[in-house]
């Protein structure tokens, strides 16, 4: 019987540093990424895809500021961006996707699914933005912005320029999960929960509404591979393996983590809140949910035996 693992797939999927995030760039970023979930399928593994929206998003932001500025178009809030941006994003792996699997005479349907995950509109994220979206700027772009609009810029962990940073609620529920395992477990691959999902809330009884913010993606893929029952979450990043003492003299790479190995870095402060403390929480989650592992890897590493950082429970 296929196991059924969540695979998070960092922005850099489609779009990396120094890249203009022309459609050919992300095309070929897809493929790539693609070919690697290869190996999973080779192990017998069901998969549900998510990803990131970080860059996109950001892009899309910027287009709608302009069209407005020069032609008048009404902006639309973030959570229509991210509604935008999952159906750009997931068009473009599911085509890819496809093509690498045409190429090795497999037949999957792929499935792209707008997913919508509810927040709390008094979570305490709202008064504390943290999370980073859009492009990266120079301090002194990034305090001209701060200085002409009410947005919160913060210098990026790993030194690669400064990014405008939005509320990061905590997601409560997955909508359609139940649907998305389903469709995983009866062999297809579903893409779902991107750029973590469009947050919403419960404006009155029965009614829902989106809201400005941005779910962290590991974050939101983690409470999909526990709602979904997953055996495995995988969440991909730009580095091959967690590091405590990143960027020292000491840096260290780390082959597994216990629950409370993890615990205990991330108290002490070792992972960057805008990069590798979002996704060792998630793991975390998974990991404490479940009893299962999860895999914390750059995407060449996926499916390698000993390939990346594993979290256990003990």
């Amino acid at each position: 019987m296929r196991k059924l693992a969540v695979v998070a797939f960092g922005g850099n999927a489609l779009l990396r540093a120094g890249q203009k995030g022309t459609i050919d760039e992300q095309e070929e970023n897809a493929y790539q990424a693609s070919k690697n979930l290869l190996k999973l399928m080779k192990r017998k593994y069901n998969m549900v895809l998510t990803h990131g929206n970080g860059p996109q998003v950001g892009n899309i932001m910027l287009a709608n500021a302009a069209g407005n500025k020069i032609y008048g178009i009404p902006e639309m809030p973030m959570d229509i961006c991210g509604a935008y941006s999952q159906g750009f994003i997931g068009y473009i792996l599911e085509q890819q996707l496809r093509n690498v699997l045409m190429k090795k005479d497999k037949d999957r349907d792929i499935i792209t699914l707008i997913t919508q995950v509810l927040v709390d509109k008094n979570d305490p994220a709202f008064s504390n933005p943290t999370k980073p979206v859009g492009p990266y700027y120079t301090k002194e772009e990034a305090e001209a912005f701060m200085k002409k609009e009410k947005v919160v810029f913060k210098e990026d962990a790993r030194g690669r320029g400064w990014r405008k940073v939005v509320a990061s609620p905590d997601p409560l529920l997955i909508f359609n999960q139940k649907t998305i395992e389903k469709i995983a477990r009866e062999g297809h691959i579903v893409i779902a929960v991107g750029g973590g999902g469009i947050p919403c809330f419960y404006v009155e009884e029965n009614k829902l509404q989106g809201i400005d913010a941005v779910i962290d993606k590991d974050l939101a893929s983690s409470r999909l591979a526990v709602g979904v029952r997953a055996d495995k979450l995988f969440i991909l990043t730009d580095i091959p393996k967690v590091f405590i003492n990143f960027n020292t003299p000491q840096e260290k790479a780390i082959d597994r983590m216990t629950l409370a190995e993890a615990k205990k870095y991330l108290d002490e402060g070792q992972f960057g809140e805008g990069s590798m403390a979002p996704k060792v929480k998630a793991a975390i989650n998974f990991v404490e949910s479940t009893g299962k592992d999860a895999i914390i890897t750059e995407t060449t590493k996926l499916g390698i035996d000993n390939g990346g950082t594993r979290i256990t429970m003990v």
